[in-house]
């Protein structure tokens, strides 16, 4: 009796084999990112995170495939950077985390590092904060990689771009990362100071009210 889905006396090659696994792996992959766009409370801005972050890093990787022109694939890759550094700093990071940060220049010409965090009643989401963090810090490595890679086969020119998008990726980790030490540490300070004012509010009721018993108590004994 032959399976009604094989033709008699073929064998499973190792290609198809291979065939199957990688449909298989896509299928997971595919079905990875579509149950986070499903969990995430800002899809949009998840979306447009990763879109200029991996623009950037496919316009070095393959823009000389589609083009010899080594200043537009500069300029292409600068403005990708650009554009992801505005959107991480004010608007992914303040929807996806609750963070923001800037920096001002005061009079004297000195810069003031200003942070910006949520409500600590904001209900955090897992999948959206994950992300965030994730690649936040892991993009910077993989520039690192790239820059590694340029040192080694002296491509100075490319190098150029690499170290200007290092710059500006830990620039933002470097906000970001000091932004929630700073919420972390306002929250911590505000928790403190709940309790002692609550400890001292509940202390002080309890010592009027001890008051108050012992003249009741006293009016009653002298009457008595």
């Amino acid at each position: 009796m032959t399976h009604p889905s094989r033709t008699p006396g073929a064998a499973i090659s190792p290609e198809n084999v291979l065939v199957v696994q990688d449909d298989l792996e896509a299928g997971r992959s595919n079905g990875a990112i579509r149950d986070y766009f499903e969990q995430s409370s800002h899809p949009v801005a998840s979306f447009f995170f990763l879109a200029f972050r991996s623009g950037a890093l496919l316009t070095y990787l393959l823009g000389s495939l589609f083009s010899n022109n080594f200043t537009l694939i500069f300029v292409l890759v600068i403005l990708l950077l650009a554009f992801d550094f505005w959107t991480t700093k004010n608007i992914s990071g303040r929807l996806l985390v609750g963070l923001r940060w800037w920096n001002e220049i005061q009079s004297d010409g000195s810069n003031k590092w200003v942070f910006e965090s949520a409500s600590p009643d904001r209900k955090p989401n897992n999948a959206d904060s994950q992300l965030f963090w994730v690649v936040l810090y892991g993009t910077p490595l993989i520039w690192g990689v790239f820059a590694f890679s340029c040192v080694l086969t002296m491509k100075i020119s490319w190098l150029f771009i690499v170290a200007i998008a290092i710059a500006m990726n830990v620039a933002n980790v470097y906000g970001f990362s000091q932004c929630d030490k700073d919420a972390k540490r306002r929250w911590t300070t505000n928790l403190v100071a709940q309790s002692a004012l609550g400890s001292l509010g509940s202390g002080a009721t309890g010592f009027v009210g001890r008051v108050v018993t012992s003249s009741i108590a006293s009016f009653f004994s002298s009457r008595g």
